[in-house]
């Protein structure tokens, strides 16, 4: 099994790593009541999807 000759430095690991982070949702406003939902699903506030009622949130 390969070894590393040398350690890995802070620097090198470090400079690796600053790729791993979290990305922010595509939230947008729901044309119907305005709370921000997240794109492409249906709003949990009034429960409309593309101009129509899906779900009864009541």
């Amino acid at each position: 099994m390969a070894v590393p000759f040398r350690r890995t430095s802070k620097t090198r690991k470090r400079m690796r790593r600053t790729h791993y982070k979290l990305s922010v949702p595509g939230m947008v406003e729901c044309p119907q009541c305005g709370a921000l939902k997240l794109s492409h699903r249906v709003c949990k506030e009034c429960g409309y999807y593309k101009g129509r009622e899906v779900v009864n949130v009541e």
